[in-house]
């Protein structure tokens, strides 16, 4: 987002009941309750720990989304906010082939956020969390300086096989998606451009990441040999899963067609392409299978060869190299 133009302070931070006003214990009673009970939660949040059932093998996994770095309150909503920080790390559960069962909610702020923008939301976080099964096992909240809200989740889940890690793509596989590809940066593109009506499925794909969960533990149970989601770029997180196997993957660019037509009417076909090539936040999975092993629901995007003497582990488009690949936290390309 770093092109997104910012405001120092939004309706976040405006009207409405400031956050200076409560104490911890007021916060929580307002939050507390609009959490789904999870059927694995033996003790819920409200001691010193909540505690979980969990198999002999739990997947844990966090990320963090800062105000003005990752959203900009002019876009997305309280409940925006929340759906997708927890959507986000569920999609990793999914991708190691899990079940998600728990999440832990953190949240730092200026004293001046408004309660209504946190209520609003714990609905987004209570939402996707009761769609997807999964209780809040509690968190943790902080105070930050003027301006400043983080909200950070850890994601548990039940993992009833093998993991499937990035590093299993065996030469002769098929590489293949479960999901969009693009609409997610494509809706960041045209909300920078103030023209969200534009095509508000991708819109709506940015505020609010649509995950197929189900499809990881399918894929798991399936064969896949590597998986992952596509949290920065079809091209940048199918180079990890070719470094991490050492392998080629090359991308059938035929493939991609109708993910590229899908948005060139609105952003032309050059802009189209590099969403669905190199855009982030989309969510969707991407794996590798054994050839004639494709479960319901996925689409063949490529193949797996081996590395020639003569190259490294990459991915491919049409077997040619493409260097911009999505994006990179520090870098920003």
């Amino acid at each position: 987002m770093s092109n997104a133009r910012r405001s120092e302070r939004g309706p976040m931070m405006t009207g409405g009941t400031p956050l200076r006003s409560l104490d911890e214990e007021e916060l929580l009673g307002h939050i507390f309750p609009a959490f789904p009970p999870g059927a694995d939660l033996v003790v819920a949040p409200g001691d010193d720990a909540a505690v979980l059932r969990t198999s002999d093998r739990t997947i844990a996994t966090t990320d963090t989304v800062v105000l003005g770095r990752d959203w900009l309150d002019a876009w997305s909503s309280g409940a925006d906010i929340g759906h997708k920080v927890v959507a986000q790390n569920l999609a990793d559960v999914a991708a190691m082939g899990g079940v998600p069962t728990g999440v832990l909610v953190t949240l730092v702020a200026d004293p001046e956020l408004s309660l209504e923008w946190v209520l609003d939301h714990v609905r987004g976080l209570a939402e996707v969390c009761t769609a997807a099964g999964v209780a809040v096992l509690g968190g943790d909240l902080s105070s930050a300086p003027p301006g400043v809200v983080m909200v950070s989740v850890t994601a548990l889940g039940r993992l009833d096989g093998e993991p499937v890690l990035r590093s299993g793509a065996r030469p002769g596989d098929v590489l293949a998606v479960h999901g969009s590809l693009g609409l997610a940066d494509a809706g960041l593109r045209l909300l920078q451009a103030d023209a969200p009506d534009r095509l508000p499925e991708a819109t709506e794909r940015q505020r609010r990441p649509e995950p197929p969960l189900a499809a990881g533990p399918q894929a798991a149970a399936g064969g896949a040999t590597a998986m992952l989601d596509v949290s920065d770029g079809l091209l940048r997180d199918g180079g990890r899963i070719a470094r991490a196997s050492r392998v080629v993957l090359d991308l059938d660019l035929s493939a991609l067609v109708p993910d590229v037509d899908a948005l060139a009417d609105v952003l032309g076909a050059e802009q189209a392409l590099d969403c669905v090539l190199a855009g982030g936040e989309e969510h969707s999975l991407l794996a590798t299978f054994p050839a004639g092993v494709l479960p319901a629901g996925w689409r063949a995007i490529g193949t797996v060869r081996a590395v020639r003497d003569d190259e490294a582990p990459a991915i491919l488009v049409g077997g040619r190299v493409v260097t911009h690949t999505g994006w990179d936290h520090f870098r920003a390309t």
